[in-house]
């Protein structure tokens, strides 16, 4: 199993166990301060979102090791089928989607754009009243384009202008954008540990420092042009911890987790002040959470619900919410197969206890919304709500899934009316 990967198996764990877990485990909120009383307030008084529950749609663009090119948003027929993609998510009760540019598709000369790839997704949300939060930069960029040497940053920051102003001239809606995703995660998996293009050692904290500059520039860019576009950043909400046996490890384990914060640090000016950062540019925070998102340090044996150690998800979102005091919404979290209701259903009860105890949570994201094929195998990954297409766009749902989904979606609407 890949650790952070969306989608994984638990090869060496009891599937109907852990589902009894899910259904079953409880947990208590922390004690802490919460954020200013007048802030909370503000937060709280208009959704943020159009829709609490979002579908996120899968649209990683980076080459695997064999040197091919992924592109989710193709293998998944979300291209071809957007609109009816929208129009169901609408039928549901789903009116926000995440979704994201292909930008090797549409900057394949430097400096010249063709939307083509993006303009027919955009006008079928728009005309199904879908509203979108979009990522610019899903691990993929032109192949010209050296991530680490300052080119990448104003190329980034031209192309998110680039896709402002095509936004303002097919919508008047406030565009929602997500620069850069993961930008931690990213720094991590591909500058330090080497697994996810361009497979460097090493430069993480670099990568991490060019990707928060990517993303100040690319939210001035669009500035530029909209003053009131709304920026949301994601990375995965982490709790890692000694084992037990190893009481030695507990500084370094704590540093680990600390890092998850590095980034946002960076963007709100707290961390490398030289980065340009500040408060401004910290507008919605994006949680990734799955069930490999708590773990021993240093070998990441995971850390499952019942455990003992296990720290309970909202403890997790309410200790984000007192460090910055920012709108959130939980961007990604799923489960393959037969779990993905018993997951749901943990995740929604962990959401609402967060909300009762002052947690401002705007929104959980279905992600992905559709199965997809593997990264490295394309193997069929069921873990969405809906298949693959058939040629007339439809997709056949998992209604053990859709079922939960209406039932969290009743369970949200008696607590957030």
């Amino acid at each position: 199993m890949e650790v952070w990967s969306s989608s994984f198996s638990l090869s060496d764990y009891s599937t109907s166990k852990l589902k009894l877990e899910l259904q079953t485990s409880k947990s208590c909120m922390m004690t802490g301060q919460v954020c200013n009383e007048p802030l909370k307030a503000e937060l709280a008084a208009a959704p943020l979102l159009r829709s609490f529950f979002i579908g996120g749609f899968e649209c990683s663009t980076h080459r695997t090791r064999s040197g091919r090119r992924l592109d989710l948003i193709a293998a998944t027929g979300h291209d071809r089928h957007a609109l009816a993609d929208y129009a169901r998510l609408r039928e549901l009760g789903i009116s926000t989607a995440r979704d994201g540019l292909r930008w090797h598709l549409i900057e394949q000369t430097p400096g010249r754009y063709d939307f083509s790839s993006v303009l027919p997704i955009l006008r079928a949300a728009r005309d199904t009243g879908v509203q979108v939060i979009w990522d610019l930069c899903h691990y993929g960029w032109p192949d010209d384009l050296d991530i680490f040497r300052p080119e990448f940053v104003r190329r980034f920051a031209a192309l998110a202008r680039a896709f402002a102003r095509l936004l303002a001239s097919e919508t008047d809606a406030v565009p929602f954008i997500a620069p850069v995703n993961e930008t931690s995660f990213f720094s991590w998996i591909s500058g330090d540990e080497g697994i996810f293009y361009p497979y460097a050692r090493g430069r993480g904290d670099e990568l991490k420092r060019q990707l928060v500059r990517a993303a100040i520039e690319g939210i001035e860019a669009v500035w530029g042009v909209n003053p009131q576009a709304r920026f949301v950043h994601t990375d995965p909400v982490i709790n890692v911890i000694a084992h037990p046996d190893r009481p030695q490890d507990a500084a370094a384990a704590e540093g680990y987790r600390q890092s998850q914060y590095a980034a946002w640090d960076m963007l709100c000016g707290r961390l490398c002040p030289q980065l340009g950062g500040d408060e401004k540019y910290l507008d919605i925070l994006g949680l990734n959470y799955y069930l490999h998102n708590q773990w021993f340090y240093p070998d990441r044996t995971m850390i499952l619900p019942p455990h003992p150690l296990y720290r309970p998800l909202r403890n997790l979102l309410r200790e984000v919410y007192e460090r910055y005091g920012r709108p959130m919404f939980i961007a990604e979290t799923g489960i393959e197969d037969e779990l993905r209701p018993a997951w749901l259903r943990f995740v929604g009860r962990e959401v609402r206890a967060a909300i009762r105890a002052g947690v401002p949570v705007e929104g959980v994201c279905l992600y992905p919304i559709v199965n997809y094929p593997g990264w490295e195998d394309d193997r069929h990954c069921y873990n969405g709500l809906w298949d693959y297409p058939d040629e007339a766009g439809q997709r056949e749902a998992y209604d053990p899934l859709s079922c939960e989904l209406r039932r969290q979606m009743r369970l949200i609407e008696k607590l957030r009316p």
